[in-house]
């Protein structure tokens, strides 16, 4: 689990992201990148989303979250994502595709999008 430092919380935060515009997806996931960094001190705040639209039932929409917060999480201890520690926030939104998915699936398209999202700005 991320620490409460590492996660985005509040409606604001996320409209931020959002409005940034610095867009990348795949299949699995819609991936927002929030602004850069001014200090790097602080880490890189990260919330998953995912929509009813994707699937009425909490227990699947809550799975696709948890596999994609473990994928990140591993991602950052492993030191894998360089670039994305630049921006101050990230917002994956789970797509369909993501329901059939397996852990492994999920991280290779955490980690295609991180590399996507530092390839296109920056």
């Amino acid at each position: 689990m991320l620490k409460k430092n590492q996660r985005l919380t509040s409606h604001r935060a996320f409209v931020a992201t959002y409005n940034q515009k610095r867009i990348v997806s795949d299949e699995n996931f819609v991936l927002y990148g929030g602004k850069n960094k001014e200090e790097q001190n602080y880490p890189t705040r990260v919330g998953f989303v995912v929509s009813k639209k994707i699937h009425k039932r909490a227990v699947k929409r809550n799975r696709i979250k948890r596999l994609a917060r473990e994928a990140y999480r591993n991602l950052l201890e492993q030191d894998e994502i360089k670039q994305s520690k630049n921006l101050q926030s990230l917002i994956f939104v789970a797509k369909e595709g993501a329901l059939e998915k397996n852990y492994k699936e999920i991280c290779l398209s955490v980690k295609n999008l991180l590399q996507l999202l530092a390839i296109k700005y920056f």
